[in-house]
């Protein structure tokens, strides 16, 4: 059965949930969510927060532990996955997501778990910071969520942890929205360039004749542009 999946858009919203997971790797196939944190934002101010630990079933990984801090003792108590991911849907309702690389990671991670622990979809829109501080700040040499963080001047005291990581991507985001608000085409650096047929990210790929601008939400969405057309 296919799932239909949320567009990838590339905007300022005031009123989103932020959000942030962490798991035992990087395989959203066959690995698992072990904390579930978000943060939901009315008028760009934090208005209620959902965190969770998750058991995974299965034991976490030494590398997994060196990076968020979770060991199997703090999870073996913890609920599990289809409990908390049916919690944090009715938590997130049909707002717009917000998160830092969860296009190619979290989002993937909620699809495959939603998909198999309670056979239903995830359609929430969502914006991933990490296109999006690309777009604002490409003279960045990198765009981690700590190099962001470190850009704005904001504190990353507990980064890698779900909750922690979540306040610290709301500041990001807000930060990166005054660029954008003050700049509607994009920012004093770079403009900010979205497919004109369904607001997502335009992406740089390869094809048989070369590159291309083509749109994020691809195969929803198949509007491409050619490179010399515009940049990023």
């Amino acid at each position: 059965m296919a799932f239909k999946k949320g567009k990838l858009l590339n905007i300022y919203t005031k009123d989103y949930v932020v959000f942030d997971l962490e798991t035992t790797g990087l395989s959203p196939i066959d690995d698992e969510i072990i904390e579930i944190s978000g943060i939901k934002v009315r008028s760009g101010q934090a208005l209620e927060e959902f965190t969770s630990l998750v058991n995974p079933n299965r034991p976490i990984p030494v590398a997994a532990t060196n990076i968020n801090g979770i060991t199997d003792d703090m999870v073996k108590e913890a609920p599990y996955m289809g409990s908390v991911l049916e919690q944090f849907l009715q938590f997130i309702g049909n707002d717009i997501l917000v998160g830092h690389n969860i296009h190619s990671f979290d989002m993937q991670f909620l699809y495959n778990g939603a998909a198999r622990e309670l056979h239903r979809e995830i359609s929430n829109q969502y914006i991933d910071t990490l296109y999006l501080a690309k777009s604002c700040l490409p003279r960045l040499p990198r765009h981690r969520l700590t190099d962001i963080a470190a850009y704005f001047k904001i504190d990353i005291k507990g980064a890698h942890r779900a909750l922690n990581d979540c306040n610290i991507n709301l500041q990001c985001y807000e930060q990166l929205g005054r660029l954008l608000l003050a700049n509607p085409g994009g920012t004093a650096e770079q403009p900010v360039s979205s497919c004109p047929k369904c607001g997502g990210i335009l992406m740089k790929r390869k094809g048989k004749f070369g590159e291309f601008w083509g749109c994020g939400n691809f195969p929803q969405c198949r509007y491409t542009m050619n490179i010399s057309t515009g940049n990023l």
